[in-house]
C-alpha cells in the first residue's frame, strides 16, 4: 500500500512553458489480494443507469464557465492516434497539435497562457518520432502495450513489450487485461497478470484497459476496477477504443465509484480515463461533471484523469472558437493529424 503525500508542484509550476500548472501523485504501490472486500461488491445496474442518464440533463455551463471547462478538458487529453496506417509523420503532425492544441489567438482572447494535452498515445513503433516530435516539452507520450487490444499474445512477450516501450521513452504505458480472468471469475490470475504487468513498467505509470464492453456486467466492471488497483494501476481506463462499446456513463460511474471506494479505504489515489466514442465538446464537460461529482476537484487534474481520444480535440477547438467569434469554424480548420 503506498504511502500518500501531499501533491507536488510539477516543472511547469518552475517556467517550463506549454502547460496549465499541475499537480502530481505518488505512485500507486500494491497490495494483496483483498478477496473478503472482492466478494463483497455489487452493481446496481437501474440505479446506476438513472443516475448516469440525469447527468447531462442536470448539468448546464454557458459562456465563459463553459470556455474554462474545455480548456481544462485540453489538458487532459491523451491525443491518440492507433491506426494501422500510422506514419512517423502523422505522429509528427499530431505532437505539433499537442504542442499547441488551442489557436494563439483564440488563448489571447480568452486570457490563457499556452497549454498543451495531458500526454500524446501511440504505438510502440511510433515512440521514437513522438520523441522526437516532444523534446523540449513536458508531454508524456503514452504507449498502447500487451498486445493491444486483444491481449492474447504470450504473456513473456506482453511483459518483454513493455519492457522495450520503457526503454524506448515511453513514460505511460496503457496495458490490456485479459478478459477471460474476469469472465471466468478468476481474479488472482487477473491480479498476478496486472502485478507483472506493473513491475515491468518500473518507474512509468501504467493505465490498466478493461476493455468493458467485454465484460460482461457492471459488476464485473467493478470488481476487475479494484483488483487491477489492488495490484498496481496507477489508472483504470474503460476501452481500447476498438471493442464495439467503449466509454459510457454508466461504466464510468462504477468505475469512478471504485476508486472512490479504494480512496477511502487505502488513502491512495487512482486515476481514471475514459477512451472511446467522446468526440464531442458537450460530452468532455458531461465527464468532467461526473469526475468533480463523485470524486471532487482533485481528480480534475491530467495527473488523475485522461480523455483517451483523437477527434474530441478538434470539436473543443471549435466550440471555443465560436465562444470567441460567435461564428463556428469548419471542422477541417481543427485536424489533429
Amino acid at each position: 500500500m503506498a504511502t500518500q503525500t501531499t501533491p507536488q508542484e510539477s516543472d511547469t509550476e518552475t517556467g517550463t512553458p506549454g502547460h496549465l500548472p499541475q499537480v502530481t501523485e505518488q505512485r500507486v504501490e500494491p497490495m494483496p489480494l483483498d478477496m473478503d472486500w472482492l466478494r463483497s461488491v455489487q452493481a446496481n445496474t437501474s440505479a446506476i443507469e438513472r443516475r448516469a442518464a440525469a447527468l447531462p440533463a442536470r448539468r448546464s455551463l454557458k459562456k465563459a464557465h463553459q470556455a474554462a471547462w474545455l480548456l481544462r478538458a485540453v489538458t487532459c487529453i491523451d491525443l491518440t492516434t492507433l491506426s494501422g496506417d500510422d506514419t512517423a509523420r502523422r505522429v509528427e503532425r499530431l505532437c505539433a497539435k499537442a504542442r499547441q492544441p488551442i489557436a494563439p489567438d483564440l488563448l489571447d482572447a480568452l486570457g490563457m497562457a499556452p497549454i498543451t494535452t495531458g500526454a500524446v498515445c501511440v504505438y510502440h513503433e511510433m515512440i521514437p518520432a513522438a520523441r522526437k516530435a516532444l523534446e523540449g516539452t513536458n508531454i508524456p507520450i503514452a504507449a498502447v502495450s500487451t498486445g493491444f487490444p486483444a491481449g492474447l499474445s504470450p504473456l513473456e512477450l506482453r511483459i518483454r513489450e513493455i519492457e522495450m516501450s520503457v526503454e524506448e521513452g515511453a513514460s505511460e504505458i496503457d496495458i490490456v487485461i485479459s478478459r477471460r480472468h474476469v469472465l471466468s471469475g478468476d481474479w488472482q490470475a487477473l491480479y498476478d497478470e496486472m502485478r507483472a504487468f506493473r513491475e515491468a513498467c518500473g518507474e512509468a505509470h501504467v493505465k490498466a484497459i478493461l476493455a468493458t464492453g467485454e465484460l460482461g456486467s457492471l459488476r464485473n466492471v467493478a470488481r476487475a476496477s479494484l483488483v487491477c488497483m489492488m495490484a498496481g494501476a496507477d489508472f483504470i481506463k474503460t476501452s481500447t477504443g476498438k471493442e464495439s462499446v467503449n466509454a459510457t456513463l454508466p461504466v464510468s460511474l462504477v468505475m469512478i465509484r471504485a476508486i472512490r471506494e479504494y480512496y477511502e479505504r487505502t488513502g491512495v489515489r487512482v486515476g481514471y480515463k475514459p477512451a472511446g466514442g467522446i468526440s464531442k465538446a458537450k460530452d468532455a464537460i458531461t465527464y468532467l461533471a461526473l469526475m468533480k461529482e463523485e470524486l471532487g476537484d482533485r481528480w480534475l487534474q491530467p495527473d488523475l484523469f485522461r480523455f483517451g481520444a483523437s477527434s474530441l480535440l478538434g470539436d473543443i477547438e471549435r466550440q471555443l472558437e465560436h465562444h470567441v467569434t460567435g461564428n463556428y469554424s469548419a471542422g477541417y480548420r481543427h485536424a489533429t493529424s
